[in-house]
């Protein structure tokens, strides 16, 4: 089983795209002096304008009513039609999982914070004013991870052995404190890709890959191939169902398929150039109803009745505020 060395996401016209803007190579390990920015005091305040080069995550943490947008200036936040941004903080963040209770991430702190780098896995459970460290802190960075919405089991991509964490996918039902590998049985693709795993069961998770999606029931320990072998790009769950973005003929779709039968419906989304494949998708378990997903040119889409219609938040990563 291949781990590819810069990313595990998006193959397009047979280059390896970077969906999250960022390489694998862990970053040096080191200690931030504390500067000014460490006397700043959190808040999170009304955003004047908004550009953001590389967008890391996306989702709905179920302690606050706003789609959270994890990027490496920190955390923005839309909710009640506008942007707000975070006074401090503002940490690149990687492999952001929205939760119940907060979220988890992994990145590199911003300087002066106090934080080390890289954070290893850090939960906060009051919107990013402070984080809890779980494991590998100082040690390692996470850029490919997934954990349910209940905060049951979180799930990293490691690229070598260390410390308890094997090669390939390894998951925690205890925030980190322990670790077992999946092994991945009857896995056929030739690379691994982007995770999620069902918001209220921590045992289901689903991997894409550019030869179709595959599905477990035991931790990743053994896999299914439950679409036709098509690349996928992103995933994520509706409650039991699969919300996913594929490329096929040219053209960026969006489809959900019900896990259990099997079966497929469309949903149609603005038109996508074949070349800005969605990187991230987010469904708010708290209302299924609300669906919002990225670009790979950082555009953003949000839509609150199941998709049929879409709101623009953000293109290029840019929105002008007045």
């Amino acid at each position: 089983m291949k781990i590819q060395k810069k990313v595990l996401l998006i193959i397009l016209t047979g280059i390896l795209l970077i969906a999250a803007g960022c390489s694998s190579e862990q970053p040096k390990k080191s200690v931030q002096k504390n500067e000014t920015v460490n006397k700043i005091k959190y808040g999170i305040v009304e955003a004047k304008s908004l550009k953001i080069e590389n967008i890391r995550g996306i989702g709905y943490p179920g302690n606050d009513n706003g789609l959270y947008v994890a990027s490496d200036q920190g955390l923005k936040l839309f909710k009640d039609s506008k942007w707000y941004e975070t006074t401090t903080n503002k940490h690149e963040y990687i492999g952001f999982q929205a939760l119940d209770k907060g979220f988890v991430t992994s990145g590199i702190p911003q300087k002066g914070t106090g934080y080390k780098n890289p954070l290893g896995l850090v939960q906060s459970v009051d919107k990013g004013e402070s984080i809890k460290k779980l494991a590998y802190y100082g040690d390692l960075n996470f850029y490919f991870m997934a954990a349910s919405f209940s905060g049951d089991a979180i799930y990293v991509i490691s690229e070598q052995p260390h410390g308890e964490l094997s090669q390939g996918v390894n998951y925690t039902k205890d925030n980190g404190q322990t670790w077992k590998k999946s092994a991945f049985k009857n896995f056929n693709a030739d690379s691994l890709g982007m995770m999620s795993v069902n918001p209220t069961n921590g045992d289901i998770m689903a991997m894409a890959t550019r030869s179709g999606i595959y599905y477990s029931n035991d931790n990743g320990n053994t896999m299914k191939l439950i679409t036709a072998p098509i690349m996928v790009t992103a995933l994520t769950f509706n409650g039991d169902s699969l919300l996913f973005s594929s490329v096929e003929n040219n053209s960026i779709l969006l489809k959900k398929e019900n896990t259990s039968s099997g079966e497929q419906a469309d949903i149609a989304i603005p038109f996508l150039d074949y070349d800005n494949p969605i990187t991230y998708l987010s469904v708010n378990p708290k209302n299924e109803n609300q669906i919002a997903f990225t670009t790979y040119r950082n555009d953003l889409y949000e839509s609150k009745d199941g998709g049929k219609t879409w709101n623009m938040l953000l293109k290029d990563g840019k929105k002008e505020l007045e």
